[in-house]
């Protein structure tokens, strides 16, 4: 697997992107949070969401040169309509919108709907928590993938879930979680690399995990029944039916309240080059208004010392915060490069050479 350096990735993701026709303010926002994900660790939902994008756009689902539009707003609130194009503008222009407003009035929110896959919904929370403010970031999901405790086939979507907070001496405290097991396009990076999956994280239709990920690729996206384990898990044992609660309300709050679709109801009322009208939300709390000046990010650092101080299990693995891992992982790829297998790497290189874009991944 070959190690590429970061601004090689989002020059590549710039160039694509660029000879797709999107707007160039808007292209590099959107290969800024892909590059940043793939930095992190989050190899499912960076460079490697080129070909789905391809995809849709040939499919005429995404409109690349669209522009978000504000359609409604208060003091503490607003709705953004993203023009079917791709989620990343719009969320980045939400998250600053709620960011701005919260500071006057100490909480806002700002719904998108009309949009399509956003990348990592802990980017847009840590721009929340690096301002200074806390960040909330849920959104529906434009496939049907997690199977429902008791269930025998999927009817909701890994729908995640990314809360961000400030410290004054540590770094933000950022979680961002599906709230299936793991994203369909994780198993999407196991397939890619030949490697098998964890037992548990996909089911197929008769309930029985699967370990082989080209096949349970399959399983998610080419047949009926099995799917996706909420988080807990495909029962009730180890609290399956609390992750299943966890993406309902992801849905909810990101689809349902902002006027996206549910996707079993769209998937059935509407033809296969329509737009998925993925819906997302995006919540900022300034501790300014709920504590003296300073009080919180103090008592955050307190926290987080606390839980870095706790006695390991294992001496060699010590105790974590949401978010260390993936600092641990950006600085290793800022100095190693981002590891993109030779299997992605061919796939880049059709589709920037279809485009008459550069192929810069050697």
């Amino acid at each position: 697997m070959a190690r590429v350096p970061a601004e090689l990735v989002r020059r590549q993701t710039e160039e694509v992107l660029r000879a797709w026709g999107m707007p160039e303010d808007m292209l590099r926002t959107t290969a800024e949070v892909m590059t940043e994900t793939d930095l992190i660790g989050v190899d499912s939902h960076g460079i490697s969401m080129l070909p789905g994008y391809d995809e849709r756009r040939r499919g005429g689902r995404i409109d690349l040169r669209a522009v978000p539009k504000v359609v409604k707003e208060s003091p503490v609130s607003a709705l953004i309509d993203a023009g079917a194009g791709l989620g990343h503008p719009a969320s980045v222009m939400a998250m600053e919108m709620a960011i701005a407003k919260c500071r006057a009035c100490g909480i806002a929110s700002v719904g998108v709907r009309n949009s399509h896959h956003f990348g990592a919904a802990g980017y847009y929370a840590k721009l929340a928590a690096d301002a200074g403010v806390v960040g909330f970031v849920t959104s529906s999901s434009r496939f049907v993938s997690l199977v429902p405790t008791r269930g025998a086939e999927p009817v909701l979507g890994t729908n995640p879930i990314a809360i961000a907070a400030p410290a004054a001496r540590n770094p933000p405290v950022v979680l961002d979680m599906a709230t299936s097991l793991v994203a369909i396009n994780k198993v999407k990076v196991y397939a890619l690399r030949g490697e098998p999956i964890p037992a548990g994280w996909v089911v197929d239709g008769e309930g029985r995990p699967m370990t082989d990920a080209a096949e349970a690729l399959k399983q998610l996206t080419q047949r009926p029944e099995g799917g996706l384990a909420p988080v807990g898990g495909a029962d009730q044992v180890l609290g399956g039916h609390k992750g299943y609660g966890l993406s309902l309300f992801a849905q909810i709050l990101g689809g349902t309240l902002t006027g996206g679709s549910f996707s079993p109801v769209r998937n059935a009322t509407v033809g296969p080059d329509a737009p998925d009208n993925i819906g997302h939300l995006f919540l900022a709390l300034d501790p300014a208004w709920f504590r003296e000046s300073g009080a919180f990010e103090t008592d955050m650092d307190a926290i987080v010392d606390t839980l870095h101080a706790a006695r390991p299990a294992d001496p060699a693995k010590p105790v974590l915060v949401a978010g260390d891992p993936e600092r641990i992982t950006r600085k290793e790829r800022l100095r190693l490069g981002i590891p993109l297998p030779e299997t992605l790497r061919a796939q880049i290189r059709k589709l920037a050479e279809a485009a008459g874009a550069p192929y810069l991944l050697g």
